[in-house]
Order: C-alpha cells, then sequence, then structure tokens
C-alpha cells in the first residue's frame, strides 16, 4: 500500500484536512461577514479577495523558505500564519472591524498558500509511477473536512459571546493542530548552495524558459482555469443562496456537499491519472464544470444549488491533480523550485481576479451571467487541451520524469 511506502503522505493527509476545514468555515461565513461589515457593497468579497491575495504574495517567499530551511519547516511557519489569522479575524468580528477583517484574511492566505504545497511535498521521493496517488491521497485529506468542518462550523458562531468571533478562534486552534502535526515531516537536508538566493535575472530566465514549453503551458491553464472558475462560484454560492432566500444552514449544507465534490474524487483520480494519463482526466474535469454550471442555469431551488456546487468541486478535483501531474512531468528535479511556485502564482492570480470581481458581478449581472461566464471559459480550455505537445516537448517530458 502506497501510505505504508511513503507514510509521509498521511501526515501530509491529515494536513490537508485540518488546512481544509479552516478553508471551509472561510467559505461558509466570510462573504456573509463581509456582506454585514463592508461600508459598500461593492466590497463584499473583498476580505475572499483578500485571502488569495495574500495567497499570491506569499507563494515566492514560502518558495524560498523551503528551499533554505526543507520542506518541513517552510509549511509549519505557514501553519503558524494560521493561528495568528483566526485569532485576530476573531478579533476582527468582535470589533465589528473591516479593515481587520481584511487584515486576517490576508495573513489566512499565507496559510492557505502553504497548504497549497502538500501536494508537491507528498511528490518528493515518490517513483514515477506513483506521483498521480501520491498527490491524491493528500488531497483526499479534505474529505474528512468536509464530513465534519460545516457541523462544527455552524455550532463555533456561538462559541464566543460575539456571533460568528468563535468560528474564527476555532480556525486558530485548527492551525495549530496543523503546526504541531507538520513537525513529524521528516526535515529534509539543505544544499549548502541552495541557502544562497538565485539572482533575479537567472530566475526570470528559468520562467522564461520553463513557460516556453507548451506541456508547462497546459499544465498551468488546466489548473489556473480549473481553480478559477472554483473560486469564483464558490464565492458567489452563498451570496446567490442567500438572495434568493435560503438559510444560513442550507447554504453551509451545500459547501459541504461542494468540498465533499472537490475530495472524493481523489479515491480514483489518482490512480486514473497513473493509468490514463493527465490530459484525459482534466478533459473529464472541464466537463464537469460545465455540467456545474448548466445545472446552476436551470434553477434555483436548494437541489439545483447542490448539485451544481458538487459537480463543481468534483470539476476542479480532476484538473487540480491532471495539471499537477502534468507539471512534474514536464520540468527537471532542478527546476522544482522554480516551476512549482509558477503553479502556484498563476492559481493565486487568477483565483485573486476571481474573487475581486465576484462581488462586482453577483451585484451587477448576477448569478446566472456568472455560470455562463463558466462556459464560455470551459470552451477556451477545451480548445487549449486539444493542441498537440510537439514531438521535442515530448522527449523534454520524457526526461524530465
Amino acid at each position: 500500500m502506497i501510505l505504508r511506502r511513503y507514510p509521509q503522505l498521511a501526515v501530509l493527509s491529515v494536513a490537508q484536512a485540518l488546512y481544509w476545514s479552516c478553508s471551509i468555515i472561510g467559505i461558509a461565513l466570510t462573504a456573509l461577514i463581509g456582506q454585514r461589515m463592508a461600508p459598500w457593497p461593492l466590497l463584499t468579497t473583498l476580505p475572499l479577495a483578500l485571502l488569495v491575495l495574500g495567497n499570491l504574495m506569499a507563494v515566492g517567499t514560502l518558495a524560498r523558505w523551503m528551499q533554505q530551511l526543507g520542506r518541513a519547516r517552510g509549511l509549519q511557519r505557514g501553519a503558524a500564519f494560521g493561528i495568528a489569522a483566526g485569532l485576530l479575524a476573531a478579533l476582527a468580528v468582535h470589533l465589528q472591524s473591516f479593515a481587520l477583517f481584511c487584515v486576517a484574511m490576508i495573513l489566512l492566505g499565507v496559510y492557505q498558500a502553504s497548504a497549497g504545497f502538500y501536494r508537491f511535498a507528498a511528490l518528493d521521493g515518490v517513483d514515477a509511477q506513483h506521483k498521480g496517488r501520491a498527490a491524491a491521497w493528500v488531497v483526499a485529506g479534505g474529505i474528512a473536512a468536509a464530513a465534519i468542518a460545516p457541523g462544527v462550523a455552524l455550532h463555533a458562531v456561538n462559541w464566543l459571546p460575539t456571533p460568528m468571533a468563535g468560528a474564527y478562534a476555532f480556525i486558530a486552534l485548527l492551525a495549530l493542530c496543523a503546526l504541531l502535526l507538520l513537525t513529524q515531516l521528516p526535515q529534509s537536508r539543505t544544499d549548502p548552495a541552495a541557502a544562497h538566493p538565485t539572482p533575479a535575472a537567472l530566475l526570470a530566465t528559468s520562467r522564461r524558459a520553463l513557460w516556453s514549453r507548451p506541456a508547462i503551458r497546459q499544465a498551468l491553464c488546466v489548473t489556473a482555469c480549473g481553480h478559477g472558475l472554483m473560486i469564483l462560484v464558490m464565492n458567489a454560492t452563498p451570496l446567490a443562496m442567500h438572495g434568493h432566500g435560503h438559510a444560513l444552514a442550507t447554504s453551509t449544507h451545500v459547501i459541504q456537499w461542494h468540498v465533499l465534490g472537490m475530495f472524493l474524487p481523489s479515491l480514483a483520480a489518482g490512480s486514473l491519472v497513473d493509468r490514463w494519463g493527465a490530459r484525459p482526466v482534466a478533459w473529464t474535469g472541464a466537463l464537469l464544470l460545465a455540467a456545474s454550471a448548466a445545472m446552476a442555469l436551470s434553477g434555483l431551488s436548494s437541489t439545483q444549488f447542490l448539485i451544481s456546487s458538487l459537480l463543481l468541486g468534483a470539476g476542479w478535483n480532476l484538473m487540480l491533480l491532471a495539471g499537477t501531474t502534468l507539471l512534474s512531468a514536464a520540468h527537471t528535479p532542478d527546476e522544482r523550485s522554480v516551476a512549482q511556485p509558477m503553479m502556484e502564482w498563476t492559481n493565486s492570480a487568477v483565483a485573486a481576479l476571481m474573487s475581486f470581481s465576484c462581488g462586482a458581478l453577483m451585484q451587477t449581472l448576477g448569478w446566472q451571467a456568472i455560470n455562463v461566464f463558466a462556459l464560455v471559459v470551459l470552451t477556451a480550455v477545451a480548445w487549449w487541451l486539444s493542441r498537440p505537445v510537439n514531438a521535442d516537448q515530448n522527449q523534454a517530458m520524457r526526461q524530465a520524469s
């Protein structure tokens, strides 16, 4: 069994579950808190956008920490930011300070960025024929979060005298558990040469060289589009449900099924990637996202919201795993410290754009227009995936793997 052969996967999977428990609470409550505290309606989803912006700003620093100090210590520092974010957010809700809440979301974005490296950490030291399953096992840690976190979130909102503040204090507790767990990861020995920062000019040249490879561009496109659309629709879902008269408990239940959709496919998707290849799995993910948008356009009942959110999560899962595997096959081990942050930066930049746009799109165009936009983007993704990788690139990919 793969967990017996690579025990670090179990640690990373549980850490993923703890992180996604934090994330589910944020998904369920942050947009509603923004709606309540924002000085203008267009700023409703600003805290969510700043969370993604914090992620974007932290990726490079986290990559350097992991290069210089090792994976384990870099991931532990990320979890420490999660503790600070939860405590600060709870204080902001208690003080009704929108500005302080926005700062807390930036800090939470650093924790989110560190959790994005869990699936890459799973690939370290894993042989090529098990990489899909290794990434899938870590991503699958979110199944436990999806099963437990929404119910806990509903109870945690009243743990403190100020409504909803307790939920963010609970985020701090979960991040503390993740920090303690990540101390069990083996400390990788740092190459002394890696302790010195890479010159900026050389780093830029490395990025340009990687970007010139069609397989790299396709990998980045797959994950960025899947992640961006998921963020856009996921953030809009609680607002759309609230606007059409659905209760908080109903929207939390829908988010629970969305997150189950995000992680349940991992039980099979890793094996499918290893057996069929990443590109067919990416195609399947795009089709599921299109089905999600079609279901959202079909009506506004709680059942339609639930099915749409479930399909949205499943499509994201397949595109993330497929894109991650495509990336790992398109670069050499020496290029890892540049290629992996490129994927996280791209994902975060697209997610930040979608988060910033979400509030304005919901205010001006509405829920249906967002899902029409998703269908247009997926058509472009399908065209991009249909473009063949040339023979030279195929050879480079074989050498990299």
